[in-house]
């Protein structure tokens, strides 16, 4: 325990926590954690995170969850969020970006700083291990990228603002990203028609359909509230276009989940194409895929001919803890960033 540091992502959304001690990541966590619903949700989710990891003497905290919109403000936000993870885990440090990590007293005075800025935790880690790459974290929500050369971040944008001007931050994810967001028209079944502006469905259900949802990566409620079976996510894809499911056979629906999937990885592999023109890196320097999605991060750098690498495979890292550690990216990064290694 005196060795062990863990590291804590503390998401609008989703909780993440990782474990390192010795320098070594060996184990690392995703709840489910509905900020917007209240902060005792926050606690609920780091007593199960901390149940499940174990103690340690030093915290690490990264955070995206100033942004739900219980709080007034981001500063407001900053405030709660520290307030709530230092009563529950005591001696911790915060995430400042390029302060580095420091007191929650200081939290206050720079909570610009502090907030949303778990995505450049992650870029820090990517610049210590690499000589060029193109960092691209692909969440339930959105996508992170940050360009990395000669031990820097080649980002633009700091601020969720000024990384969404910069295609640095793009809100899309494989998960509770409504299919609305993908497209208001749409072609199937040879003819273009409106997409309905309702919350009936997600790009879970696209990818469930399609058969590349990784199997613990859904842990919310579907649109409905109805089950999670490739035939309940189809029924509610055939809702967004009007229809039933039982209109048209289960081959057009697997097409219509991969139309979906083809535009959201479109809109991913432009943004991405920007950046990378934009920094400038080498047309060999490797695209590093993070979060649930990497599988998509995958499927892109081959489609623009570069070379891929796992998060995982930059730090040590126990193989059981693989998967969930480059889950949990931001998280794995302030508990090594935190180590010292």
């Amino acid at each position: 325990m005196d060795n062990a540091v863990l590291g804590w992502d503390l998401g609008g959304a989703h909780l993440k926590a990782a474990r390192v001690e010795n320098g070594r990541v060996t184990d690392a966590v995703q709840i489910p954690c509905p900020l917007w619903q209240g902060l005792p949700h926050l606690d609920a989710a780091m007593t199960e995170a901390l149940s499940r990891l174990g103690p340690a003497r030093r915290h690490a905290v990264t955070m995206t969850g100033e942004m739900a919109d219980i709080f007034r403000s981001r500063e407001e936000g900053v405030r709660a969020v520290t307030a709530a993870a230092t009563n529950k885990l005591g001696d911790i440090s915060v995430f400042a970006g390029v302060a580095g990590l420091v007191s929650p007293a200081d939290a206050p005075t720079l909570w610009q700083n502090i907030a949303s800025a778990n995505w450049l935790a992650t870029a820090m880690l990517t610049a210590k291990k690499l000589t060029q790459a193109a960092l691209v974290d692909i969440g339930s929500t959105t996508t992170d990228i940050a360009p990395v050369a000669g031990g820097k971040i080649l980002a633009r944008g700091r601020s969720d603002s000024e990384r969404l001007a910069n295609n640095e931050l793009v809100y899309t994810g494989i998960i509770r990203t409504p299919v609305m967001a993908l497209a208001s028209i749409i072609d199937f079944e040879a003819q273009t028609q409106g997409v309905m502006a309702e919350f009936f469905a997600t790009m879970a259900d696209a990818y469930r359909v399609a058969g590349l949802l990784p199997e613990d990566a859904d842990d919310f409620p579907a649109a409905d509230n109805r089950g999670k079976t490739p035939q309940d996510s189809a029924r509610r894809l055939a809702r967004m276009l009007g229809r039933d499911l039982e209109s048209a056979p289960s081959a057009a629906w697997q097409r219509f989940a991969g139309t979906l999937i083809a535009i959201q990885t479109a809109q991913i592999a432009e943004s991405l194409t920007r950046v990378l023109e934009r920094a400038s890196l080498n047309p060999q320097a490797p695209v590093v895929g993070a979060g649930c999605g990497r599988f998509l991060v995958e499927i892109i750098a081959r489609r623009l001919q570069r070379p891929y690498i796992d998060f995982a495979d930059l730090v040590p890292v126990e193989v059981a803890a693989r998967h969930s550690a480059a889950i949990c990216a931001p998280a794995v990064a302030v508990a090594v960033l935190a180590s010292g290694i």
